[in-house]
């Protein structure tokens, strides 16, 4: 079992602490907090160990966990790996471009393995649907949430947007060509509603919008490709496939047949693939476990998530033009 610590034990710091307690690939050895009286509370009602200073806890471990604020990832990341320990970064990677790149050269030099906290890749409705996205043409994304001042130090593109940057990055194997955006500051300082349209070199165009403002959660994509339809809800965690193929020549009494001006007749079908049942969060710690015992690579790379993070201040720039 690998040791594990925990940097931030906040509202997501706790939900780590939890289901590391419950993995049976980590030994949680215990976390930090900067404030000591909260990590005091914490350790007093869960028996987690608190360690009073972040190199004390990175000396006891083989993993850093980092659930701090955004603000501070690239500083725990960079003293967790120059001491040699693998890190596990909730997204986004970093605040800037610049640090994620730093925190890439950093683990290629000291040898140690990243991961980051992109949580809709292990998402049990997209899981079930991923293999079925083929080369989509037209995405479209929506996820909405009520108002919850915990996100708002930083603009909704990095708070909720991201996790669709990531996942339609993650099927499209296309480079972006070309970003355009809008956003509108409704309560924060930065903007708390978004709308922003993708353009891949492919021909791929992603339409995404976010708000941290709405009167109801969703969280949904849906993904258009040559002769299907895949939609994905995050949030219920369902799926639904619509497929067409060329109509049989004498169709049966319950078929759906469509039949477009130049007289060709396609079949429509449905199905919806069976969503297993997970919880993402402690996949996601685990599957990092697995890379690091198999030497193999993180299903969402440092790299990965500095392209989601790129993308992400691509829109943000578009605002302030």
């Amino acid at each position: 079992m690998l040791k594990i610590g925990v940097l931030g034990a906040g509202h997501l710091g706790k939900i780590h602490l939890r289901l590391l307690q419950q993995s049976e690939k980590y030994e949680l050895v215990g976390f930090y907090d900067e404030n000591l009286e909260n990590g005091q509370k914490i350790e007093k009602e869960f028996g987690y160990k608190q360690f009073k200073t972040i190199a004390t806890l990175i000396h006891a471990v083989d993993v850093i966990d980092i659930v701090t604020p955004t603000l501070s990832h690239f500083k725990c990341a960079k003293v967790a790996i120059k001491s040699g320990k693998h890190v596990f970064i909730e997204k986004p990677i970093s605040n800037t471009v610049d640090e994620a790149l730093e925190i890439i050269a950093l683990a290629k030099e000291n040898n140690v393995k990243g991961q980051v906290g992109h949580v809709e890749r292990f998402n049990p409705a997209f899981i079930a649907t991923k293999n079925m996205i083929e080369n989509p043409m037209f995405i479209e994304a929506h996820r909405l949430a009520e108002f919850n001042p915990r996100g708002t130090d930083v603009p909704v593109v990095l708070d909720l947007m991201i996790h669709d940057i990531d996942a339609i990055l993650s099927v499209v194997q296309s480079k972006v060509k070309h970003v355009s955006a809008s956003g509108v500051s409704v309560i924060s300082e930065t903007p708390d509603i978004a709308n922003a349209r993708i353009e891949f070199e492919n021909g791929c165009v992603a339409n995404l919008t976010a708000s941290r403002i709405s009167m109801k959660n969703m969280r949904k994509s849906r993904f258009f490709q040559k002769d299907a339809y895949i939609s994905v809800d995050f949030l219920e965690k369902r799926c639904e496939v619509v497929k067409m193929k060329d109509a049989p020549e004498v169709p049966g009494d319950f078929d759906m047949i469509l039949q477009n001006a130049e007289g060709v007749k396609k079949q429509i079908y449905f199905s919806n693939p069976e969503v297993e049942q997970n919880n993402a969060i402690l996949d996601e710690l685990n599957s990092f476990a697995d890379a690091i015992n198999n030497n193999t690579t993180p299903v969402v790379t440092l790299e990965q998530a500095t392209e989601a993070l790129r993308v992400a201040y691509q829109i943000i720039d578009c605002f302030k033009k």
